[in-house]
């Protein structure tokens, strides 16, 4: 398993309380389809635009207590009702869709992080609403996670991102370990972009471990989900050592030893 998308979402896992199934697979449905609309195919950025759009519509329909007029949102609607969540966070989500259509480019880490807040973030935040768990302090912890998985994804995703003309390393960062666009191409055997990228990994790393404290605050199945999906992150990060940032010849994945390992360091948590 790779860190990818929303491959972290606990969809429908056997973790889950089951009343919270359902509840999962819809937020996942509508946050799939979402980034689906943004990336995927060769649909012109207009039209991946517009279909998001018509999401925004859906959205302001539940908003102002109108029927939606497609099952997923009528779903949604219910789950919204019944859980109390916060339809902003789904806006933040196509917000940051959006700006995946016509941002290729990240100036700064500032910059990169208030994308993660909307890309990301909101995802962590809905579950905790779901679990009755969305405290100031739990909230906090959650954004670290998330943002963390976000970062771990992109630099997993180095190649494959460079190859659509998008970048997502801050390029003042770029420019200050000796480094430009065109050197990423070449990067496996540049010191320069293993010192950036020991950089970058230590960073997600740092953020991970600020977040893992939920692990151990949420308890049961929810909490055991929590900290797999930490270890898994922290495993990648390791991955990436190991492989000295060569993401071009080998994108570090979960393999089933991994998931022992994952297995052994979250129960009982220990990070």
């Amino acid at each position: 398993m790779p860190v990818d998308h929303y491959e972290n979402f606990p969809v429908a896992s056997i973790l889950l309380p089951k009343r919270l199934r359902r509840p999962v697979e819809i937020i996942y449905n509508f946050a799939r389809q979402a980034d689906d609309f943004a990336d995927e195919g060769d649909v012109p950025d207009a039209e991946r635009l517009a279909k998001l759009d018509d999401f925004r519509a859906e959205l302001n329909r539940i908003g102002s207590g109108e029927t939606p007029l497609t099952p997923l949102f009528r779903d949604l609607a219910g789950i919204v009702s019944e859980y109390g969540l916060p339809l902003q966070l789904f806006h933040d989500l196509l917000d940051a869709f959006s700006q995946d259509v016509v941002q290729k480019r990240y100036a700064d880490y500032a910059e990169l992080l208030d994308y993660c807040r909307r890309s990301a973030n909101p995802v962590g935040r809905l579950l905790l609403h779901l679990y009755e768990e969305a405290t100031p302090t739990n909230l906090a912890y959650s954004d670290a996670i998330c943002t963390s998985l976000q970062l771990i994804n992109f630099w997993q995703d180095v190649a494959k991102d460079i190859a659509i003309g998008r970048i997502y390393l801050p390029l003042d960062e770029l420019a200050r370990f000796g480094m430009m666009e065109s050197d990423i191409a070449h990067a496996p055997n540049s010191e320069a972009w293993r010192k950036l990228m020991r950089f970058q990994v230590q960073r997600a790393r740092e953020l991970m471990q600020n977040g893992a404290p939920l692990g151990s605050i949420l308890r049961g199945r929810i909490g055991l989900e929590m900290r797999l999906i930490i270890a898994g992150g922290l495993r990648i990060l390791d991955k990436l050592d190991a492989v000295d940032y060569d993401v071009f010849r080998s994108r570090p994945v979960l393999k089933p030893l991994d998931w022992v390992i994952m297995l052994a360091k979250s129960a009982p948590f220990s990070f």
